[in-house]
């Protein structure tokens, strides 16, 4: 980035931080803080282990400093600004999530676009608030478009404060579908002096499955014998005997599918259910990043800031409002739009935001503020002297 650039960039992300109020989190005293300065070159220097205390008041100092990008702590601490971590006495930490489009098996950053990635993304942050407020119960969360290609979900309840690493990572295996159990997704309850053996359909993994064996079941009824037969021999473990049973029991005994009864058409029923349990894992797991959720000391994006590769916001969302929320319009700051500035390309380039598709030729271009500081921030356009 060259020096008009980026003087340029600090001096908006100056101006939009002298006109709001951010708002610290919870135990904002006990908690580490850090930011990135407009440094010149091509490195980027963080500068950390300050607390509150050393910062002063937040507005002050983020209408002084305009950082490029800063975060706060997941952790508290006793002494949050000590120079080193062991020297802080950590106390408890959030347990904090991010999604990424960069790291969504589904998406390819080569080839999707801006807007499919944020899609995509939001795709995997619904599933994992499926999985934390109904799995997991949790309560005490915050959601937060990270300024960026993804998401961050906060959760504060005490139950998990104290949790380690090793406990956290049990979380991310869960929500990740990481070495599911199969067999531990099914119980053996007693039913007229006999033994059976069920999905555990009252919720979790065993839920999600029995979902899918019964939609797969339906799907076989509306099919003719000589299709439905083709589809189950398209599962490893199923030969046309299996297929031909299954499809029996399905007919004979369609309450079993409902109850999750996994005994009614013998082993061929509990292969089908061991293969629809891969194929839900790969579908509805959130794939998280994981060290971001297992690291007990991570710093985050403090919401309100400004995103250093993007001038989007960091934007906290109300969990009735996620549905409607639309990253390229709700996290533009106000204080980019209703101007255009001069901007120079090297190459053609395509920005959707604030409702605008705004395409840039290689050379120089006049196009909205917004557009431009987005581009800069990526650094795939400089400031153009303006005439």
């Amino acid at each position: 980035m060259d020096d008009r650039t980026r003087e340029y960039l600090r001096g908006r992300f100056r101006d939009y931080y002298r006109r709001v109020s951010l708002s610290p989190p919870p135990d904002a005293h006990l908690r580490e803080w850090g930011h990135i300065p407009w440094t010149p070159g091509s490195g980027t220097t963080m500068v950390r282990h300050q607390s509150m205390y050393d910062l002063g008041d937040l507005d002050t100092f983020f209408s002084d400093n305009a950082p490029r990008h800063a975060y706060f702590s997941a952790a508290r601490y006793d002494d949050p600004g000590a120079s080193t971590m062991s020297k802080k006495g950590w106390r408890s930490a959030d347990l904090v999530f991010d999604l990424d489009a960069d790291h969504l098996p589904s998406v390819d950053p080569e080839e999707a676009t801006y807007p499919e990635m944020l899609e995509a993304c939001k795709d995997a942050l619904m599933r994992l608030l499926d999985f934390l407020e109904n799995d997991f119960a949790f309560e005490d969360l915050s959601v937060v478009f990270s300024g960026g290609r993804g998401y961050h979900v906060h959760v504060r309840d005490e139950s998990i404060r104290e949790l380690g690493s090793e406990a956290r990572r049990e979380v991310v295996d869960y929500v990740r579908a990481i070495d599911l159990d199969v067999d531990g997704l099914i119980r053996t309850v007693s039913d007229r002096g006999t033994t059976k053996r069920v999905l555990r359909t009252e919720g979790g993994w065993g839920a999600r499955v029995h979902e899918a064996l019964v939609e797969y079941a339906n799907d076989l009824r509306e099919m003719d014998d000589a299709d439905a037969r083709e589809r189950l021999m398209e599962l490893d473990g199923i030969g046309e005997g299996r297929a031909e049973t299954i499809l029996g029991a399905f007919d004979r005994n369609p309450d079993a599918v409902r109850q999750g009864n996994v005994e009614a058409g013998g082993p061929g029923v509990r292969r089908l259910v061991s293969a629809l349990a891969t194929r839900v894992a790969a579908t509805d797991a959130a794939p998280i990043d994981e060290p971001v959720t297992t690291d007990t000391r991570r710093l985050i994006r403090l919401p309100g800031t400004l995103h250093g590769g993007s001038g989007l916001a960091v934007t906290p969302i109300d969990r009735a409002d996620l549905d409607g929320f639309d990253p390229l319009r709700d996290a533009v700051p106000d204080r980019f739009v209703g101007r255009d500035i001069r901007i120079e390309a090297d190459e053609r380039a395509t920005v959707e935001l604030n409702g605008k598709r705004v395409t840039v030729q290689a050379g120089e271009n006049t196009v909205p503020e917004f557009a431009g500081v987005f581009l800069m921030a990526r650094g795939e356009a400089r400031k153009a002297p303006e005439r």
